[in-house]
């Protein structure tokens, strides 16, 4: 009887914390919208900021944010998918000494910190490897913090294939490469997708690690090896550090909350045409 009067209960609660969640994001939005939208316009995104901020626009910030994300996703995708093949398919998950301390280590790698990794960025690559605060050196930082997010999506992703595709293709004569790219890997995109997005999300707008890489130059970056400012750190400082710059600021988010929208909507979407079309070809 108790059961049956309180089963209403957890439905409640789950309703309750959903739309709690979706309020406070609604919320947040809002603001951004009520403050940013009047400053957002194609000359805003397309000329250099002035008076330190201020005015002008953010041509400069979007184009050394690109830069660092592109580093940061040529790097990590590769190691990533790697590492997850060895993980899930070539180091059992209760047998292997190596996988299990693997595992460990990315667990507590994704849990670290964000300025943590800032600081091992200008320890490791901006000054041991001589590259300065850099473009190239903020997207590395970015990778060592986006691949162990990257790399237990992706072995999760390879686990959830049914082993059934494996002795298929054992069964036919396929190779191990073969099984793998023509198999598994499609198979697995799901789970390559979610870690894409829930890594370009936490890069993308990370301030910390970028203060200690990349730099906080505004100046339009000619290689990966200068120093450039990302969107994110463009508007720390805007809020923090620059009387008078909250309005740029709210325009810069609003920019970073629609960069985020896109990637994920690209990302989503790309993986699911290219499903319906390996399925339409099968």
């Amino acid at each position: 009887m108790k059961a049956t009067r309180f089963s209403w209960l957890p439905t409640i609660t789950i309703w309750a914390t959903a739309i709690l969640v979706t309020g406070v994001f609604l919320w947040i939005l809002g603001d951004i919208l009520w403050h940013g939208i009047g400053h957002l316009n194609w000359q805003f995104l397309t000329t250099e900021p002035e008076n330190a901020g201020r005015e002008g626009g953010i041509a400069p910030i979007l184009v050394s944010t690109f830069l660092i994300m592109a580093v940061c996703m040529a790097v990590s995708i590769p190691i990533g998918v790697g590492t997850a093949v060895l993980l899930a398919e070539f180091t059992p998950i209760d047998s292997s000494i190596f996988g299990t301390f693997v595992r460990r280590s990315l667990d507590i790698l994704a849990g670290v910190p964000s300025i943590v990794f800032g600081l091992f960025g200008n320890v490791f690559f901006c000054k041991f490897l001589g590259l300065g605060f850099s473009i190239l050196s903020g997207g590395l930082t970015l990778a060592c913090m986006v691949l162990p997010i990257l790399i237990r999506s992706t072995e999760e992703g390879f686990r959830a294939v049914p082993n059934e595709y494996r002795l298929g293709a054992a069964a036919l004569g396929f190779s191990r490469t073969t099984t793998l790219f023509k198999i598994l890997l499609p198979a697995a995109v799901p789970g390559l997708v979610v870690g894409l997005v829930l890594g370009i999300g936490r890069a993308i707008a990370e301030t910390a690690a970028l203060i200690f890489t990349s730099g906080y130059v505004d100046r339009m970056p000619q290689s990966i090896l200068d120093s450039g400012r990302a969107l994110s750190i463009h508007i720390f400082d805007l809020s923090m550090n620059v009387s008078g710059g909250d309005q740029s600021a709210y325009a810069s988010a609003l920019v970073l909350l629609l960069l985020l929208l896109l990637i994920n909507g690209t990302a989503a979407s790309i993986a699911e045409n290219w499903l319906h079309k390996r399925i339409i070809n099968q």
